[in-house]
């Protein structure tokens, strides 16, 4: 697609993640049961209410663009995906536990994928009415109930800011954050810390351990388009659609691309 398709597709898909965060917050405004998937995850009414909500909204927004999301990836099998040459890619909760919790950190993120690589995202904080968005060759963009304006990572601070899970633990973390050196580290829930880094307040976020596709499309897209990057542990860029498993390896998603932060986080000297 041209610049100018996907930013016209952007102010689509920012208006069909305030729907689904409208009828997410819904059901976070009373009582609401958690069940849990086959693998553990919980699912609430809310991740419905807004996997119905961005699916019917990109079915009327570009009904020739075919949509995987989350809470209905099962039902496409590889044998169909693989075909893609672009494809939505949606989280309709990212963050569930987080919202389970009432914390607030929990995110719509929606996703553009064009051979294998993010060309539009979008992700939007419901209950702190936060967006950010970015599409690829437009730079990145965010709104909050007080401001807006472009987003710009930043290089390498100091001290050092490190976003962290706040429900996955790991212990190569522990190992990883010795070997930085001095460093704060700022717990953070869902899609908020590509954000934090695309604001530049954060300097890297390392993750070890599963993650799906849908988890970091969107804010891969809108750290990649505010100057930063994420990759995995070999520094390539995250690739989508590639493979029949959905789940990414280990990554790191930064700020200061000047930055071998693969070599920082495993104790040799990073250039920068």
């Amino acid at each position: 697609m041209s610049i100018p398709d996907l930013a016209e597709l952007a102010r689509g898909c920012c208006a069909i993640a305030r729907t689904a965060g409208a009828a997410i917050m819904r059901v976070y405004a009373g009582d609401f049961a958690v069940e849990r998937k086959d693998d553990n995850s919980p699912l609430t009414a809310a991740d419905m209410a807004a996997h119905h909500a961005i699916v019917d909204g990109l079915r009327l927004l570009t009904p020739q663009i075919p949509v995987l999301s989350e809470e209905a990836a099962e039902e496409i099998p590889w044998s169909v995906r693989r075909n893609w040459s672009s494809y939505f890619l949606v989280d309709p909760l990212d963050g569930t536990r987080e919202f389970v919790k009432r914390n607030g950190e929990f995110t719509v993120n929606i996703a553009l994928i064009e051979e294998h690589r993010p060309v539009l995202g979008v992700v939007y904080a419901p209950a702190l009415e936060e967006m950010c968005w970015a599409w690829r060759g437009g730079h990145a963009f965010f709104s909050t109930k007080s401001q807006s304006g472009e987003l710009h990572a930043r290089r390498r601070g100091d001290p050092l800011v490190v976003a962290g899970s706040r429900s996955h633990a790991d212990p190569r973390l522990t190992s990883a954050l010795e070997k930085l050196g001095a460093h704060e580290l700022k717990p953070l829930g869902s899609s908020l810390k590509f954000c934090r880094a695309a604001h530049g307040e954060v300097d890297l976020y390392i993750r070890y351990g599963p993650t799906s596709e849908w988890d970091t499309a969107a804010g891969q897209c809108v750290l990649e388009q505010a100057g930063g990057g994420v990759t995995d542990l070999s520094g390539l860029a995250l690739r989508y659609n590639a493979k029949e498993s959905l789940l990414n390896p280990d990554f790191l998603a930064f700020g200061d691309v000047s930055v071998d932060w693969s070599a920082a986080i495993h104790g040799a000297a990073a250039h920068g």
